[in-house]
């Protein structure tokens, strides 16, 4: 026999018949201890099928003696149907597979038609060869454990919950920049639901009054007739304010009594409480924040703890926005200073300018624009970047802009413009370079003389709607050219047509994150080619397109030059068209061009004699001079109804009439054209010549008769 049961056996052993315990009182049995704590115990006999219970398991039950006939088949009175049966699996699943114990929940029906949560343990006894013969085990009522434990289960659900409104609710304010950034945040889709409320109402401190910027939520719009109201206590967001203390109602008719002016209000929108919050933010109130519920009756602490960590949350956001908004207007207003103040009007074309600096706070850059009226009705466009995105940038460019805008307004070449611009940007002392694009047009003549300084070139739309990326050629940045002792800025000569656009950008209008430049370029292009006419409308079209698409985390700085069409008249009627030297489309493009016009002119039967001239004064220009041709045509009415084609480039070598031998592959242009025209001659033009010739609807009639 072990010491621990011999111990048991003596008369004075705990639990045993005639002890006692210190206080003189009999100790309690085994039995006893079990009963009292809800509990019974039980041995089955799996054998014989008998469940002997003791006088507590009947109890856990709620059977009476005569009820109870010792076979698990009586507990059935108890134990509904699919518990019985889901317990029956549980003991037989363990006899099974060999295991010594298991555990279970159920439920018994009692007298009274109470359902009591019960709990049943039992261990599985064996044979020698390891067949259950026995189950020995306990019976207890387990419903207040399960109702504490629902009662936890049901805290620990609010809690999460509320965890994720604060996670979520963070998570979209984190986003949030401005102040319009936050109150879309807190009105937009899926927002009510992510606050966990059904109505909204937020208001800013300006001035001695709260301001209502935003509402949220069925029947709250009536509110808005409030949306400016004094500071002065006399409503309840207006007294959460002033005393930095969140209230909580539960009845919105006893805060209508309270506050007579809100009481018409109050009665008509459709809550039942709501949560007025002070926002704080830095020890001050920069705002209020009014929750609306449905169907709440009171607001338990966690409620309200979760309604004051809202309240921090939004006052946080809100006081970044206001700052954000702030350094913003701050920036925008430096940079606006630095640009000029207004462009100076032009005569024979129209000129739209237009800036928008970024969406980061301070850092609005160095882009800048600048169009110079130069000698001898020229002007000049630029369009620049300094580096960085700072205040410091917008300073450099200040001075950069009024620099070059001087060394321009002195007359001098564009090339030597940007070598001083350069030279002036490294003797600042600044570890800052910048790009820049200058031209000089001449609106009259259509002349432009380009420069480029490490910045991307203009993009020109032609009249037929076509655009193309002219190849300017380009130097080192400003700054850094100097550095190097690079200050060449090679000229590049180029034609604007009448009706022609010249477009001249940041690449803040063209870059996009993560994608290639070429596809910016490309997207300018097309929004060019699909852009309105005139230069202030074209300037809108390109910022709603691509600035506000591309979200612009960089700032830009656009211009838009379109010389004015050639009017002609109905009796007189021009066209003009510009053949770029690389531009293999160009001659098929001019040839259309000259077809479609005498054919709306009335002069159809001429097409065939103009286009061949103009194929040949055309490829002579492109293939004998260093760029393009402008190609004009007009109608001139008196004495003889004629047209004359004007081919002008930038070459000051006159054409020479040859006579090519028989096989001799060049040399025959000018004699076609003085085989098809009734006149044709070269004359001087500017820097360079325009060839020309007649063609009269008679002359083209005599040589087709027969």
């Amino acid at each position: 026999m072990a010491a621990a049961e011999r111990r048991d056996k003596r008369p004075d052993a705990p639990g045993s018949p005639g002890s006692a315990g210190n206080d003189g009182r009999p100790l309690i049995g085994p039995g006893e201890r079990l009963a009292l704590n809800g509990m019974g115990s039980f041995e089955w006999d799996l054998g014989a099928g008998t469940l002997d219970m003791d006088e507590a398991g009947m109890a856990v039950f709620d059977l009476e003696g005569e009820e109870y006939d010792r076979t698990p088949d009586s507990l059935g009175l108890r134990i509904p149907v699919d518990d019985a049966a889901r317990l029956r699996d549980t003991v037989q699943g363990v006899l099974d597979s060999g295991e010594e114990t298991y555990g279970q929940y159920f439920t018994v029906q009692r007298r009274d038609g109470r359902d009591q949560w019960t709990h049943t343990q039992g261990r599985v006894l064996r044979d020698a060869e390891g067949r259950p013969v026995r189950i020995v085990g306990i019976v207890r009522d387990a419903t207040a454990e399960l109702a504490h434990l629902t009662v936890l289960r049901k805290l620990e659900s609010a809690r999460a919950q509320q965890a994720t409104i604060v996670q979520r609710t963070t998570e979209a304010l984190s986003r949030a920049v401005t102040v319009d950034d936050v109150t879309a945040m807190l009105t937009g889709a899926g927002a009510l639901e992510r606050l966990g409320v059904d109505g909204m109402a937020l208001g800013l401190v300006e001035g001695g009054h709260i301001k209502i910027i935003a509402l949220s939520g069925e029947t709250l719009e009536i509110l808005s007739e409030r949306k400016f109201t004094r500071l002065d206590g006399s409503l309840p967001l207006s007294q959460a304010v002033l005393s930095r203390k969140a209230r909580f109602v539960t009845s919105l008719a006893e805060l209508a009594e309270e506050f007579p002016l809100l009481s018409d209000y109050l009665n008509r929108i459709q809550y039942d409480a709501a949560a007025y919050l002070p926002l704080i933010a830095q020890a001050e109130a920069i705002g209020g924040l009014v929750l609306f519920y449905r169907r709440r009756t009171d607001f338990s602490p966690e409620e309200r703890n979760l309604c004051l960590g809202l309240a921090g949350i939004v006052a946080q956001s809100l006081q970044r926005a206001l700052l954000f908004d702030q350094e913003r207007e701050f920036a925008t207003m430096l940079q606006a200073a630095m640009l000029p103040r207004r462009i100076p009007e032009i005569t024979g074309g129209e000129i739209a300018v237009r800036y928008h600096s970024a969406w980061s706070g301070r850092e609005v850059g160095g882009d800048w624009y600048d169009v110079i009226a130069l000698p001898r009705d020229r002007v000049g466009i630029v369009v620049g970047d300094v580096q960085g995105h700072d205040t410091h940038a917008a300073a450099i460019m200040g001075q950069l802009r009024i620099a070059l805008r001087a060394y321009a307004g002195e007359g001098h070449p564009p090339s030597t413009v940007l070598a001083r611009a350069s030279r002036f940007l490294a003797e600042l002392d600044t570890e800052r370079f910048a790009t820049c694009m200058y031209a000089q047009v001449d609106l009259e003549t259509g002349g432009v003389r380009a420069v480029r300084a490490g910045h991307l070139g203009p993009l020109i739309r032609h009249t037929d709607g076509r655009t193309g990326w002219p190849n300017v050629r380009g130097g080192l940045p400003l700054g850094l050219a100097t550095v190097f002792e690079q200050e060449e800025f090679p000229e590049t000569r180029l034609d604007l047509v009448p009706g022609e656009t010249l477009v001249l950008c940041t690449d803040g209008l063209v870059e996009e994150p993560g994608t290639a430049i070429t596809q910016g370029m490309e997207a300018l292009a097309h929004a060019v080619r699909s852009g309105p006419q005139a230069a202030g409308a074209l300037a809108d079209h390109l910022s709603d397109r691509l600035w506000e698409r591309w979200g612009s985390g960089d700032d830009v700085a656009l211009l838009v030059l379109r010389r004015a069409p050639d009017p002609g008249t109905h009796r007189a009627p021009r066209i003009h068209q510009y053949v770029h030297q690389a531009d293999p489309e160009g001659l098929s493009e001019a040839r259309y061009a000259l077809r479609q016009a005498l054919r709306d002119w009335g002069m159809p039967e001429l097409a065939d004699d103009v286009e061949l001239a103009a194929g040949e004064l055309l490829v002579n220009a492109l293939l004998h001079t260093d760029g393009g041709a402008v190609l004009t045509m007009e109608v001139l009415p008196e004495p003889v109804r004629r047209i004359r084609l004007w081919v002008k480039d930038r070459s000051s070598v006159w054409p020479r009439r040859r006579t090519p031998g028989e096989s001799a592959t060049t040399g025959r242009g000018l004699l076609l054209v003085d085989a098809l025209a009734t006149h044709w001659g070269v004359e001087s033009r500017g820097d360079g010549k325009a060839v020309w010739c007649e063609f009269s609807a008679a002359g083209s009639a005599a040589r087709s008769a027969p």
